[in-house]
């Protein structure tokens, strides 16, 4: 595959997996509750977020309340917010200098670290989750289960590290080329090696 067919590849990998990343930050489904003992129907479901939390109702109304300050929200919450949107700009970024020859290996480890960006928080939040779901001490209205948000920012994460990835293995010069250098080659060069005395 020539490196036009790479670039663009990797072009619709780090868009879809920008895609991913907007709705991991945007939709508040991090977190839901869990249906855990005896009652399986429940009359709500919450469900949590970076920005907020919402409570839908069974019959269908969701009610969202925005968290009221960035100073109660604990350190992962925070953590995720600035990971995330910093690796979305990254993104964004990469995506943009992706076509320009010279600099595509730094798109390339752009998307890398956008990947990153994206999965170190998604997965931080899906340990919390597990950990307090199996904590005997937390009780059972408080547990929550993995929301969609996780698995969709997991999947936008791989794919902008497939993207990176591809881009690094492409966008390296090839080996045994000249470089862009002229080479000069002397008339004697060509000549037998004979030594005429």
């Amino acid at each position: 595959m020539g490196s036009s067919g790479v670039q663009i590849v990797c072009m619709a990998l780090g868009i879809l997996g920008l895609i991913a990343a907007v709705v991991t930050i945007a939709v508040p489904r991090w977190k839901v509750s869990a249906f855990i003992g005896q009652n399986i129907i429940t009359a709500q479901v919450q469900e949590e977020g970076l920005w907020m939390e919402c409570v839908v109702q069974s019959t269908g109304q969701q009610q969202c309340k925005a968290y009221d300050s960035l100073l109660i929200l604990g350190s992962d919450l925070q953590a995720a917010r600035a990971m995330t949107i910093i690796g979305c700009m990254l993104t964004v970024l990469s995506l943009l200098v992706l076509f320009k020859p010279k600099v595509s290996l730094v798109s390339a480890i752009g998307l890398i670290l956008a990947g990153l960006l994206l999965i170190i928080p998604v997965s931080w939040a899906a340990h919390n989750v597990v950990r307090d779901f199996n904590n005997p001490l937390v009780a059972q209205s408080h547990k929550r289960e993995l929301g969609a948000c996780i698995f969709v920012g997991w999947g936008g994460g791989v794919l902008l590290l497939l993207a990176g990835g591809l881009l690094c293995c492409f966008s390296r010069p090839r080996s045994g080329g000249s470089g862009g250098a002229a080479k000069y080659y002397s008339n004697s060069a060509s000549a037998p090696s004979k030594n005429y005395v």
